[in-house]
């Protein structure tokens, strides 16, 4: 594929930047090879500062559904900062947007059980605030006891100490442990590689959820404040749960009095191929965490949406036992939630979730051909706009492929007009959801090409 140059007048800049420090990368690494520089994006296609374009095939960072372009989005933003460009929302004190972006979530995840909102500023922000009101949820009702948490191996939930305590990734963990007191991991219910030597998705899906009742039991049920999942796990490679394994969750949680916790920071809004991943496994889960493309990334803005079960036990509550002495500066910051009230409008209007499922479908096709082409994919697995392909050096072993392989694979990919986003072994795939099938076919065209780089 030939290269669209063109001068973009920020040919200049180096990527060797000594003052800035990237998040998820070791500083030494930033020091030795510099980083693309983005100077431009519109559609679902950034430019870099030597004029080079690519289809942006990680969308942000699982984020921008809707693309660059999204003049909605853009025109409440502007508008808004120039009607009032902050207020809080603190005790006494609200603003128009906080109002309609409510409602607007209200009749959003209706479906799914949710009926009130609290505002972050992101998806950390957003499961922290989960955990938080989960253990004071248990106070309320004099369970003063329940304050553990259980999580999934392999999941991903954040950054904070909270967040990273759940995190089931040791490689988000191990530099800042000792973290929270009183978290669990049970293995995810991942075909591709799990302890049980089994390759049924049904039969992992079952045993993962036995570990989890198992789990429950040996902590004492009623020490057990929530279980936290992804509908599908994002950042831990794409890992798809068999669609009983969330309902058989639900069954278990509510036998133990136990709260499920559903971590949609990646997932809401219509990556699976559903309105809330959630939704796409025919679950209510107690609280939610969302954020990313509540806004199109246009804004950073979080929610935290809880049902009726929770709410009422926090607005029944008639001590200073259900006073929430929690929340943070940008807590509904007026111009966060006037973009996310247009994002949300913009998305159903344009029905993204039932585009994100057909595109989706094409793309986990295409993907399963190159694994069948090319014998360094181990695995290609995903949902919706959410995809993977797990790149081994064996396939008998799955010993994983080094990382200079990968990143061969990645700068062949780029070169041929495609960004993807490496993690570990896994090259993920979460364009915007706006693409078209001629979009699908570029970046499996460029990932082909990519592919063939390592043989």
């Amino acid at each position: 594929m030939t290269k669209n140059i063109q001068s973009t007048g920020f040919e200049h800049l180096t990527g060797h930047d000594q003052s800035f420090w990237h998040p998820m990368t070791h500083p030494g690494d930033s020091l030795a090879n510099p980083a693309r520089i983005f100077v431009k994006a519109e559609g679902v296609e950034i430019t870099d500062n030597t004029g080079h374009s690519v289809l942006d095939a990680v969308g942000g960072l699982w984020n921008v559904n809707l693309g660059y372009s999204c003049e909605p989005v853009k025109k409440a933003i502007n508008e808004q900062l120039q009607q009032m460009p902050f207020y809080s929302s603190f005790r006494g004190t609200t603003t128009a947007p906080v109002i309609e972006l409510s409602a607007a979530l209200k009749e959003w995840f209706a479906e799914d059980g949710m009926t009130r909102s609290f505002f972050t500023s992101g998806g950390s922000d957003s499961v922290e605030t989960c955990l938080r009101l989960a253990r004071q949820y248990h106070k309320i009702r004099g369970d003063k006891d329940r304050y553990k948490f259980i999580s999934l191996k392999k999941g991903y939930h954040g950054t904070h100490f909270g967040c990273a305590s759940v995190n089931g990734n040791s490689n988000f963990r191990r530099n800042y442990e000792p973290l929270l007191p009183g978290t669990y991991h049970i293995p995810a219910p991942w075909t591709y590689r799990n302890p049980f030597n089994s390759d049924d998705p049904a039969e992992i899906a079952k045993l993962c959820a036995a570990l989890l009742e198992e789990e429950i039991k040996f902590q004492g049920a009623d020490t057990v404040a929530a279980f936290i999942m992804e509908p599908v796990l994002g950042a831990g490679g794409v890992i798809v749960p068999h669609k009983t394994f969330m309902p058989m969750v639900r069954e278990i949680c509510d036998r133990h009095g136990v709260l499920l916790i559903a971590d949609e920071v990646i997932t809401a809004f219509g990556r699976t191929g559903s309105a809330s991943g959630s939704r796409h496994w025919g679950v209510k889960p107690d609280l939610m965490a969302t954020a990313k493309a509540i806004s199109n990334a246009y804004f950073p803005v979080g929610a935290v949406l809880i049902n009726d079960k929770v709410a009422e036990a926090f607005e029944t509550n008639k001590d200073a036992t259900g006073a929430i002495g929690h929340g943070y500066t940008n807590s509904g910051h007026p111009v966060g939630c006037a973009a996310a009230v247009a994002t949300l409008a913009e998305t159903k209007r344009l029905n993204i979730p039932d585009n994100a499922a057909k595109r989706g479908i094409e793309l986990q096709a295409g993907l399963q051909e190159l694994m069948s082409k090319h014998h360094k994919v181990g695995n290609a697995r995903g949902v919706g706009l959410m995809s993977c392909l797990e790149l081994v050096s064996n396939r008998e072993t799955k010993e994983p492929l080094d990382k200079a392989s990968i990143e061969k694979v990645a700068d062949a990919t780029y070169n041929e007009g495609v960004i993807i986003r490496t993690s570990g072994n896994n090259i993920i795939i979460s364009p915007p959801l706006i693409i078209t099938t001629n979009h699908v076919e570029r970046i499996l065209s460029a990932l082909d090409t990519g592919l063939s780089a390592i043989g």
